[in-house]
Order: structure tokens, then C-alpha cells, then sequence
């Protein structure tokens, strides 16, 4: 085979080129005029039973507001930075300013929301746009939520307040390359020096890293051997940090490869809180319900997307919500998000109460997951041609679902701990042999 020199090739692209190839594309309104494009967010008609009935005054006020900050600010610009895989760094101060960062963190300029207040407002971030739920929840229910539960006294005045105004960014650094569902395992190291530590090692798939501020890492204690917590600030000497390239999902997130060589950690900036793996389980038991709460709010996105666009798409001279099979499939998808909606509930009243346990944590993450992935799998036929588009919401949300899907857990590492919870059997690792088999 002959490769052609480039000058050869970039005159060959002109040969084949039209006079209009290169035209910026059509605004999707003029191209497409029959349906309205998610830049204007359609009205929520998901909420079909009334569960906005079961919420306080509080909670209602906080689901109005963070709806109509992402219908306003974020809907218009969303499908742009989603195609170009970049942040909007220009949203940070007004996210901040939205009185939710910081969650259920009580004092040090924290909202002190309600656990389902938090929930809902995860739900309203991701039914617009499921990166910017996960901006938060990475920022909040994990980098913040383990200096609240973990740190000391200093560490929770001298980083709170900033985190909860987002004038600082944080993440946190669990997974590696070699450890991601045995996240136990991690490799990474910390060795006690002087005033202080050193970590040695290698994290992936890390949220807001490239711009964090303030890196949550979690490194094996090479004195215990037992898994401990320290925060690293940005620019670090020794941290290297760089973007995940190619994402079919979530790509408004900057997921990050962590690169620790001979990074040296205050003994301050130690987290007295993490002495083991087992201490990271109250971060998680949180953020595992508000991720299970983030496939509740894409399903009321996709499915208040569909309904309006069968409503306003005609064939056949009707409209396509007039044709039987188009109506049963959006009722399935309506019956989903119901459903979802009431697991998702029902596991706040039980983490409020002090009754959850981690197999109804991980039973609500994964069941709600898939479900949602069926929401939008309904909604992707029902949308013809323009589900594969991200104008019209549906194809992003098919996509921002595989992460999710996958993170925090995967489905099948999340059935394996309820099955754990109810049998009384861990069933994560083969049994070791016993010998040559007899087959």
C-alpha cells in the first residue's frame, strides 16, 4: 500500500471536497424544525404519581431551585461542551452560589441539607446533565464528605468553607489501574518520612482531577499495611495529572490518570479519620445513594424529552404520540421512573433513620442503574433518527448512563453485596482449588 505524502493528501481532501464542506453545521431548529431541541429544557411531566407531595417545604424549594439554574444556565450549553469533551468552567461560581455544595455537611458554610434534599437535588442536576451531577457528587459526596467525616478540626475550617462555595474544586482518588473493583487492593503507597509522607503510585478515572484544587488520595501505609487518607494540593511537586481521552460517556467530566512520584504530604494534611479501607465505608454508604439518585434524574430527563417530541413530531399526519406502540413504550419508561423514584426515596428514609445497610445501598444503586438504562434504550427508538443526536438529549443520556452504570460499584459487584447481606456468603472471589479436578 503507498502512503502519500501529506501535502499529497491535504491536496487529494481538496480534490474531493465540495465548494460548501466545510460550512458550519445548520442550527438544529432551522435543519429540524418539528421538535424542539433540549437547549430548551422541556417541562417536567415525569412526577407522575406526586412525589413531590412527599418532600418538606425545604426539599420542594431546593428541587425548584436547582431545576431552574440547570434549565436557565446549563440546557443552552450543555451539548456543546458534551460534543467537545470540555468543562465550562464559567458555571463554577453561579453551582456555588446555588446553596447545595457540601450537601448534608452541617456547619462550616455547608448547606446542612436533609440526605433527600441532596437526593433531589442530584436528580434535578442530572436530569438536564448527568456530567454535572457528576462534577458534584465527586466534589461533594466524596472529596468533601470525607474531609467532614474523616478530617480533623483544622482541616475541616481551613478547606470546608471554599469547597462549599466552589471556590475550590476537589476529587477524590480511589481507583487504580490495576485495582478497580477490588479497589482494597490499591497499590499506592505511603511511607512515613520525616514531617511528614510520601506517596508512590498510580490512580485512574478520577473526576475533576485535571482542575482540582485540593486532591483527596487514598494510599496503602507502608508501616501498617492498612489504607490511609491524605490531601494533596494542586501543583504538587511529583503529581502529574492527565486527561482520559475518548470517553463515550460523561464527557463534560475530566476524568484524569494520577501520576505520584516521591510526592511529599504534610503530616497535617494527613486525614486522622482513614486507618483502614473499612473507614472510607460511611463516604461511600452516602455517595452510593446519591449515585443511585443520578440514573433517577437522567430517566426524568429522557423521559420529559420524549413526551414532548412525540407530541410535537408528526408522521403520517398524526402526531407520534398517537400511534399504540409509541404510548405503550413511553408508559413503560413512565412506570420505570416511578418506580426508580420510590427506591431511591425509600432509601433516603432508611439512611435517615440509621437503618440502611450496604446490600440495600448497593441493591438500590444497581437496580435503579438498569432500569434507567432501559429508560433510555425506550427513548432512543421512540426518537427515530434524532436519538442519536445530543441535541435532542436522548443519545447523551444512552451514553452518560455507561459510566454510571459502571462506577461506584458495578452492577454485578453490587448484586455480589446484597447477595453477601442476605445469604451470608461472599461470593467475590473464586474458591480456591482443591486440587486436580476429577473432569
Amino acid at each position: 500500500m503507498t502512503v502519500l505524502p501529506s501535502a499529497d493528501r491535504d491536496n487529494a481532501e481538496k480534490k474531493v471536497k465540495s465548494s460548501y464542506y466545510d460550512l458550519p453545521a445548520m442550527e438544529i431548529s432551522v435543519a429540524f424544525p418539528q421538535a424542539t431541541p433540549a437547549s430548551k429544557f422541556p417541562p417536567c411531566t415525569s412526577d407522575y404519581y406526586h412525589f413531590n407531595d412527599l418532600l418538606t417545604p425545604e426539599e420542594q424549594a431546593v428541587r425548584k431551585r436547582v431545576r431552574e439554574f440547570m434549565e436557565k444556565e446549563v440546557a443552552p450549553i450543555m451539548t456543546e461542551y458534551w460534543e467537545k469533551a470540555e468543562f465550562p468552567f464559567h458555571i463554577i461560581p453561579k453551582f456555588g452560589a446555588l446553596g447545595v455544595v457540601g450537601g448534608s455537611i452541617k456547619g462550616y458554610g455547608c448547606p446542612g441539607l436533609s440526605i433527600t434534599a441532596n437526593a433531589i437535588a442530584t436528580a434535578e442536576i442530572s436530569r438536564v446533565d448527568a456530567s454535572c451531577g457528576t462534577f458534584n457528587l465527586v466534589h461533594t459526596s466524596l472529596g468533601m464528605l470525607t474531609i467532614a467525616l474523616c478530617g480533623s478540626e483544622a482541616q475541616k475550617q481551613k478547606y470546608l468553607p471554599d469547597l462549599a462555595q466552589m471556590k475550590t474544586v476537589t476529587c477524590w482518588a480511589l481507583t487504580e489501574p490495576d485495582n478497580g473493583s477490588d479497589a482494597s487492593a490499591l497499590t499506592t503507597t505511603a511511607t512515613k518520612v520525616e514531617g511528614g509522607w510520601v506517596l508512590e503510585g498510580q490512580k485512574r478515572w478520577i473526576g475533576n482531577s485535571t482542575f482540582a484544587d485540593l486532591l483527596v488520595i487514598l494510599a496503602r501505609n507502608t508501616t501498617t499495611n492498612q489504607v490511609n487518607g491524605f490531601l494533596v494540593q494542586k501543583d504538587a511537586p511529583g503529581l502529574t495529572v492527565t486527561k482520559i481521552p475518548n470517553k463515550i460517556g460523561l464527557r463534560i467530566v475530566q476524568n484524569g490518570d494520577i501520576l505520584l512520584q516521591n510526592v511529599f504530604v504534610p503530616d497535617e494534611e494527613r486525614l486522622p479519620g482513614v486507618n483502614s479501607f473499612q473507614d472510607t465505608s460511611r463516604v461511600l454508604a452516602v455517595s452510593r445513594v446519591m449515585v443511585a439518585w443520578q440514573p433517577i434524574g437522567i430517566s426524568m430527563g429522557v423521559y420529559d424529552m420524549c413526551h414532548r417530541y412525540l407530541l410535537e413530531r408528526k408522521q403520517f399526519g398524526a402526531p407520534l404520540a398517537a400511534f399504540q406502540i409509541n404510548q405503550q413504550k413511553l408508559v413503560k419508561m413512565l412506570g420505570n421512573v416511578q418506580a426508580m423514584f420510590m427506591m431511591g426515596w425509600r432509601l433516603c428514609k432508611l439512611y435517615e433513620t440509621g437503618q440502611m445497610t450496604p446490600g440495600q445501598a448497593s441493591l438500590g444503586k444497581a437496580w435503579i442503574s438498569s432500569k434507567a438504562r432501559e429508560t433510555a434504550s425506550l427513548g432512543r427508538e421512540l426518537l427515530g433518527g434524532n436519538g442519536v443526536l445530543g441535541d435532542f438529549l436522548v443519545a447523551k443520556a444512552f451514553g452518560d448512563l455507561e459510566p454510571i452504570y459502571t462506577y461506584e460499584g458495578t452492577y454485578d459487584i453490587n448484586t455480589l453485596v446484597t447477595g453477601r447481606e442476605v445469604t451470608g456468603i461472599a461470593s467475590f472471589k473464586p474458591p480456591a482449588s482443591r486440587g486436580r479436578s476429577r473432569l
